[in-house]
């Protein structure tokens, strides 16, 4: 355990920004799981909807830092080519 003021105040930012990642990244999940669904479901308006919602958190996740810009940039592309493939 930290000894020092300082790094007690450290570790309790962590736990807290360990917290915020971990649900944010959760959210993200969903989000790209619901798009998932709709596509295996056929459901083109569903899963159009659920882009929007999942374009919109990863720009999010992406602005906060909790993933890199790279890598929600990628998951946006993958996902929007899935959508648009659907007949």
């Amino acid at each position: 355990m930290a000894n020092t003021k300082q790094a007690l105040k450290r570790h309790r930012q962590s736990l807290k920004a360990r917290a915020r990642n971990r649900a944010v990244k959760s959210h993200v999940k969903k989000a790209v799981k619901s798009v998932r669904v709709a596509l295996q479901n056929n459901d083109k308006e569903q899963a159009q909807e659920a882009l929007r919602r999942a374009n919109a958190i990863l720009d999010k996740a992406a602005t906060k830092g909790v993933i890199h810009w790279r890598n929600a940039s990628r998951r946006i592309s993958r996902l929007n080519d899935a959508v648009n493939r659907m007949h």
